[in-house]
């Protein structure tokens, strides 16, 4: 175990497991007899104590034995005495189950069942729990349980935290111990009991304390992860905040009816809407729920409705999401009104940990419609999009004035939220970088690396909540770049936290992001006007984040990369077209996320590794046939023959809902003959398949 080699058995040790063994199934066909009988005398119970003080892992044999003492409670002659008896005979059924296993989850629940019946002493538990922590001070059923015995004492939170206090000092490397400490400093915290009125009070204490431990021992994971966990409870803000929305406040949108150029108006703020409605996007700080016409109001001179659907843009079809959307209609004559958004004017958006939505948040924009007829010289919507080189123009320096800043910066609203970040919170971040970075000059210590790279980063996104600036941006790609180095067994990991911390560099601003802004062939007549494309590519990125500042795109191109998830995207409501060739993606249920996007058109999936592996592990971490949603919505659908949703499912589930015009594939081992026709089949909207026109 753990890279141990396993040792060769002894003869005499096989022989004692043999008869082992015969006993055990003697026993087992005997208990069973009784069990499936329903015989609870005293010789069929005594026989499940036997079983159980060599098998303690055996779970029938405790449900049974939970079954024969309701038998006995619920007899007429039943007194107080023969039930305290009976208690604790199975109490010591427990101990001596524990002692053949003291990591057994069966024995540990019995005991836990027995006292909850309220018949027995619990004055000894604490005794026998010091044994057992005596013996394995990291035995968490064991803290588990302590947990459990303190509750029915009513013991002090404040006693267990000081007993976790003891436990640390006689071994630093005690996991248990800082983790049952983690649970009894929220529970104070959250209680605000006297001394733990605050964060601020309490969390400084903590940091001194594991700097002991850390310092001790730099190797020792148990207190790194302490650590991290008083990290988290310095950054996160425990309140749900707006940090985005599309449109932005105060921005122009000027909205054009299937796919024609608006003549004067910003490639950055145009949307082409072939549907006559435009989706109003709501990024929260994290996921919330409770996001509804009754919370979200919206005034304007064109919607009269108030009953507008807003959809969590949740992967999992959870209705807590980070992002919401609604679609507002627009009419189709020529139009120039405000609209004003209202969010969280009532209590009913909460976080997924309990708490409200309470800065309730106003932002305005301005909506501008004028229809164009389309003529037979305009291109039709079937002309093949290419993603070269020669195909995109850089959009120019000169151009910078007539983008509007609210689309790359944070929420700008009207009540404006105060800021989220206290003093105590930036001074205690400073002192940790500080603290860790002379750690540093002491050893290369790649878990110190590590931690000094999520401080930095946690110290920008706090000192500067609304400016865009990352001042140690540089620092930390370094320090990942280092770590992908140094451990190369957690590569992946520090490769997305690289990519995550480039994405927000080159977000961060308005001038850094214009680097990455790019004309299509520069021309009107082409089936996407002249729309700015968001060019992401031969970036190495292995991971989608900071999408916030993005909502704006509608052409995005992210190929080139080592993405194998392309979670989040979901959030940009607007895209039309997405090139993800030459990426990693292994199935298609990796494009799951696509499913929301309503807009989008044009898709590159070229050239990655949809169907070189037998086995799609990602299926398991999202809908499948196996899914009792997805099971419905399949029978459901009558469209599409039964051997399409037999044996492709994953494309189905994926497609059917788009509106596809051109979709590549090729270079994938899925795209043979007998795919394309599938496709087909799914999408009747699909006009381009692998750059060939279809009939």
């Amino acid at each position: 175990m753990h890279g141990r080699p396993r040792k060769a058995p002894k003869p005499e040790d096989e022989a004692a497991a043999t008869a082992k063994a015969q006993k055990l199934r003697a026993l087992q066909t005997q208990f069973f007899s009784f069990h499936h009988s329903k015989i609870y005398t005293k010789d069929a119970v005594e026989l499940s104590a036997k079983l159980l003080e060599i098998n303690p892992e055996s779970y029938t044999a405790w449900n049974y034995r939970k079954l024969a003492v309701e038998h006995y409670l619920s007899q007429p002659d039943c007194n107080p005495d023969s039930v305290k008896s009976v208690l604790n005979d199975e109490l010591g059924v427990v101990e001596s189950a524990l002692r053949q296993n003291f990591k057994s989850y069966g024995a540990w629940h019995h005991r836990k069942w027995v006292l909850s019946k309220g018949h027995s002493s619990i004055d000894h538990e604490l005794r026998l729990l010091d044994k057992f922590q005596k013996a394995d001070s990291r035995n968490f059923h064991a803290w588990n349980y302590r947990r459990f015995v303190s509750e029915l004492m009513n013991r002090s939170e404040k006693d267990e935290l000081k007993y976790t206090e003891d436990m640390i000092y006689t071994n630093f490397s005690n996991y248990s111990a800082w983790h049952n400490r983690s649970v009894l400093l929220s529970a104070l915290l959250e209680k605000k009991a006297e001394g733990f009125l605050s964060k601020e009070n309490v969390l400084p204490e903590e940091y001194e304390f594991i700097h002991q431990a850390i310092f001790t021992d730099p190797d020792d994971q148990s207190g790194w992860f302490y650590h991290l966990w008083l990290l988290d409870q310095t950054v996160t803000i425990d309140y749900p905040l707006l940090v985005s929305t599309w449109p932005a406040h105060g921005s122009d949108v000027f909205l054009v009816g299937d796919r024609c150029q608006i003549g004067s108006s910003s490639p950055f703020t145009t949307l082409f809407s072939d549907s006559g409605s435009f989706p109003i996007v709501l990024y929260f700080n994290q996921p919330v729920e409770g996001v509804s016409s009754s919370t979200v109001s919206i005034e304007c001179g064109f919607n009269k409705s108030k009953d507008l659907l807003w959809e969590p843009l949740s992967v999992s079809n959870s209705q807590t999401a980070q992002v919401w959307v609604a679609h507002l209609k627009f009419p189709t004559s020529e139009l120039d009104s405000s609209v004003e958004v209202s969010v969280g004017h009532t209590k009913e958006i909460v976080s997924r940990r309990g708490f409200q939505y309470n800065h309730p948040s106003t932002f305005s924009f301005k909506v501008h419609v004028q229809p164009v007829e389309r003529d037979s010289s305009q291109v039709s919507v079937a002309e093949n999009i290419l993603w070269r080189e020669e195909n995109f123009n850089v959009y120019g320096e000169q151009a910078e004035e007539s983008i509007p800043i609210v689309s790359f910066d944070r929420l700008c609203i009207k009540n404006g939220h105060e800021s989220a970040a206290s003093n105590w919170r930036i001074e205690a971040l400073a002192k940790e970088i500080e603290c860790f970075r002379e750690l540093l000059l002491l050893m290369d210590c790649k878990i110190g690396k590590l931690t000094l790279a999520r401080l930095l980063t946690a110290y920008d996104a706090m000192l500067f909540p609304f400016a865009n600036k990352l001042v140690h941006s540089e620092e930390v790609l370094e320090l990942y770049n280092d770590l992908m180095k140094l451990d190369p067994t957690h590569h992946r990991y520090y490769k997305d936290e690289y990519s995550s911390v480039l994405l927000q560099k080159m977000t961060s601003s308005k001038e850094s992001l214009l680097q990455h802004c790019f004309r299509y062939k520069d021309s009107v007549s082409s089936a996407i006007g002249n729309t700015i494309c968001l060019r992401l590519n031969n970036l190495s990125l292995s991971r989608t984040r900071a999408l916030e500042k993005l909502l704006w795109v509608q052409m995005l191109d992210l190929s080139h990369n080592e993405l194998q998830s392309i979670e989040g995207l979901e959030a940009m409501q607007l895209l039309s077209c997405l090139n993800l060739g030459n990426n990693k993606l292994r199935s298609l249920t990796a494009l799951e996320p696509l499913r929301k996007l309503k807009s989008l058109r044009v898709l590159d999936i070229s050239y990655n590794q949809i169907g070189d592996h037998s086995i799609d592990t990602t299926r398991y971490l999202c809908c499948s046939p196996l899914s009792h949603s997805v099971g419905r919505e399949l029978n459901k659908d009558e469209t599409v023959i039964n051997d399409v949703t037999l044996n492709y499912w994953e494309a189905f589930y994926v497609f059917r809902d788009l509106n596809l015009y051109q979709l590549d594939i090729v270079g994938n081992t899925i795209a043979d003959e007998k795919f394309k026709p599938v496709l087909v089949k799914i999408m009747p909207t699909l006009k381009r398949l692998d750059g060939e026109l279809l009939d």
